[in-house]
């Protein structure tokens, strides 16, 4: 008798262990019921997507210590508003998912979390002056972070009939080729045509 009691309380442990590891990044003892966290409590794809985000978080927080200005906190608290959006959403569990892998991905990207190809030159409509410099990351969603002049525009991976579209704010970038690509920067701006440079 008292062996079954020591291993069933032995079990309680191990499972009770099992979810807590399994949990968000965030104590969810006092989540609002109903809310967009209370659903990424109980759901643990969504927890260990929160847990990974933490962790992009903690290492570009690191890498942003003398950022100026210092953007990352509070797109972070713009990001958590976007999230808890998706209580209109149709599909909650897909539009909370979709919107923690690309803030992940963005993260990654953005600070170099993860290795890089690139840089890429990308020389456009045949003027060497007017030159696009693109990194691609194999992040998921893949990205890219493309710099042209003083502006920079982080795109994510569109579903495209053919070669790769990515799609930013307000910029795109079409590669057809290997090395040609139909580059967009800015709104109602005239496609350039880019070809990387050796």
């Amino acid at each position: 008798m008292k062996l079954s009691t020591l291993l069933f309380t032995s079990a309680y442990f191990l499972f009770a262990g099992g979810v807590f590891a399994a949990g968000p990044s965030f104590d969810c003892k006092n989540v609002e019921a109903g809310s967009i966290e209370e659903l990424v409590c109980k759901d643990e794809g969504l927890s260990a997507l929160d847990v990974k985000l933490a962790e992009a978080y903690d290492a570009a927080t690191l890498k942003a210590v003398n950022e100026q200005p210092p953007t990352l906190k509070a797109e972070q608290r713009g990001w958590i508003k976007g999230r808890d959006d998706c209580w209109k959403s149709s599909d909650k569990r897909g539009c909370i998912e979709e919107e923690y892998k690309r803030r992940i991905a963005e993260l990654q990207a953005r600070y170099r979390l993860i290795s890089g190809n690139g840089p890429n030159t990308y020389t456009c409509d045949g003027d060497s002056k007017n030159a696009v410099i693109v990194t691609f990351f194999p992040t998921d969603p893949p990205t890219l972070i493309a710099e042209r002049g003083d502006s920079v525009s982080l795109m994510f991976l569109q579903p495209c009939a053919s070669g790769a579209k990515y799609q930013g704010r307000i910029e795109s970038f079409w590669e057809h080729h290997n090395c040609e690509a139909l580059i967009t920067w800015g709104y109602g701006t005239k496609e350039m045509h880019c070809k990387r440079t050796p």
